[in-house]
Order: C-alpha cells, then structure tokens, then sequence
C-alpha cells in the first residue's frame, strides 16, 4: 500500500524534475529512509504526542543541506496528510524509478562457496548484454546449495540448485529403468 501512494508522489516529481535532480532526491530520501531503523527517531516520528510542526521542523533540519524546495515542500506535504511513514518506500521506489529511467541495475548473486570478481563480472556482462542495460554484480555468501541470481529491477531470478539437479539426475535414471 505504501507502495502505490509512493509512486504517485513519484510520479508528480517525475513531471516537474529532470534526472539529475530526481537522483538528488533519491539521495536525501535514502539518508531519510535510514533514519527509520533508528528507534529513537521513528518513536517520535509516530508518537501522536509530537506535533506536526515539531516533526516537519526535525525533517525539514534533516534535509536543509540539499537546499531544494522541491524536497521541503514534499516534506511538508507528507507531513500535513501525516504520511511520514511513506519515506522508505518512497526512497525505494524512487531508486527504481531512477533505475528504470538510466537502465542500471544492482544484481546480487547467493551462493554457499565463493565467487571471485571475475566471475561476478563476467555474470552481469552477460546480463548486460541479454537485458541491455548495466547490470553489477554483487555477491551474498548463505547456504544456498548452489547459485541465485537476482536482479530486482528487471525482475530476474536464476536459481542452480545442486539438490534440484541431482533429483532430476535420479528422476530422470528412474525414469530410464
């Protein structure tokens, strides 16, 4: 839900903001947004107590070094329709909006042994080249028995699951008999 109110404040910047701006934004909605795992900050950002204009004073301090109207007047918005809770999706949503317009992406290949940069490079070269759009790699050490690739983005995901194969190995040696 928070999603879609998002991307109509999104979609109303986009009309009146070139990229560079737009990617500007992005970035004082991100420092916003990870502000948010902060307990002390979202506790008096949802605490009913606080008023609207002592919390519109906070953020407005918060992103004073951008320097952009824009931004204030987004923040006061948000603050008059009490959707301060919006910021991290609008942050993540705006990244993806910036993505799609640049076509850059962050991949992130899982896997349980260890893939050198080559590797990962080569990965999203390929990527790159099937998807046409810059693709990086980056690379999540876990238990995954084998590699997945996942680039949110684009929506992609490749899984090679070791266990899978070797069920079908077998399945298909069954099969066989």
């Amino acid at each position: 839900m928070e999603e879609l109110i998002a991307k109509r404040y999104i979609k109303a910047l986009k009309s009146s903001s070139d990229l560079s701006s737009m990617q500007a934004m992005q970035e004082v909605f991100s420092g916003l947004a990870s502000s948010f795992s902060d307990d002390k900050f979202v506790s008096i950002i949802v605490n009913p107590n606080v008023n609207a204009k002592d919390k519109e004073e906070l953020l407005l301090n918060a992103v004073k070094p951008a320097d952009s109207d824009k931004i204030n007047n987004l923040i006061k918005l948000l603050v008059e329709n009490n959707r301060l809770n919006i910021i991290p999706a609008l942050a993540k949503e705006l990244k993806k909006d910036i993505a799609n317009s640049t076509k850059t992406y962050e991949g992130v290949i899982y896997s349980d042994s260890n893939i050198d940069a080559t590797t990962l490079e080569a990965l999203g070269n390929g990527l790159n080249k099937k998807f046409n759009s810059t693709i990086t790699m980056a690379f999540v050490k876990n238990d995954f028995n084998g590699i997945r690739v996942e680039v949110e983005g684009l929506g992609i995901e490749i899984n090679f699951s070791k266990d899978r194969i070797d069920s079908q190995i077998i399945e298909h040696i069954i099969k066989a008999i």
